[in-house]
């Protein structure tokens, strides 16, 4: 019986899946939000919990959080935000603001709500661990992406704010880097990369999963570099 329980948003996505198996495996009880009921798919009574839930609207992001904090037995301790999104496009001056914002609204909006939502729980239960997905972009910008670019640079702030905020109520709040993660979808985009030096969903899973526990209890503001050979 799992004695704690963590909110992996993104966790059907290609990094999701390493995740929540991740923390499945260390017997966490995982509630996985998704947009949409998978089919013939049923509420899990298990250590894996699906709850239907829109991240970018505020009542979605919070259905998803007490879902999350709603076993007694097994409080809500951590929240792993994974929603994210790459598009590339032109150069700043050939970027319709519209295609701008929608990478604000896929990679920042999502972390933003779930986060505030799952806050009071995680001071009220006398702490946990929040864990944010930026990138590499974000310290180290290429061309051809300014909204990927500006997102990601962004849920790393934020990150670091959350972290100012609540240490002294007993909340951390670290993020973790990754270049190019080898996900069936990355491959297709890049089919001409050299992928053995992509970082592997298994190898960000375990980083992820420390930066939740107890384990790195004394961490917080970190900002993680998980780049594999990249």
């Amino acid at each position: 019986m799992a004695e704690r329980s963590v909110l992996v948003t993104g966790g059907s996505g290609g990094l999701g899946g390493a995740v929540v198996a991740s923390f499945v495996e260390a017997g966490w009880r995982v509630v996985v939000p998704r947009r949409g009921a998978l089919p013939g798919s049923e509420p899990a009574a298990g250590a894996l919990v699906p709850v239907t839930a829109d991240l970018t609207d505020p009542a979605g992001a919070a259905r998803a959080v007490e879902a999350a904090a709603g076993e007694p037995a097994a409080p809500l301790r951590a929240v792993v935000n994974l929603v994210g999104g790459y598009a590339s496009g032109g150069l700043v001056h050939e970027t319709p603001i519209e295609e701008f914002e929608r990478m604000l609204t896929l990679n920042l909006r999502p972390t933003y709500l779930a986060t505030q939502a799952a806050l009071p729980h995680l001071v009220a239960g006398g702490g946990g661990a929040v864990v944010c997905v930026s990138a590499r972009a974000a310290v180290a910008p290429f061309p051809g992406a300014a909204g990927y670019v500006t997102a990601k640079a962004a849920v790393l702030a934020f990150a670091n704010a959350v972290a100012v905020e609540y240490r002294s109520r007993g909340v951390r709040c670290n993020t973790v880097l990754p270049s190019v993660i080898d996900t069936p979808a990355n491959r297709a985009a890049q089919p001409t990369a050299d992928h053995s030096r992509w970082v592997t969903p298994a190898e960000i899973a375990p980083v992820i999963r420390f930066l939740a526990s107890d384990d790195s209890a004394p961490t917080s503001g970190a900002t993680v570099p998980v780049y594999g050979r990249a």
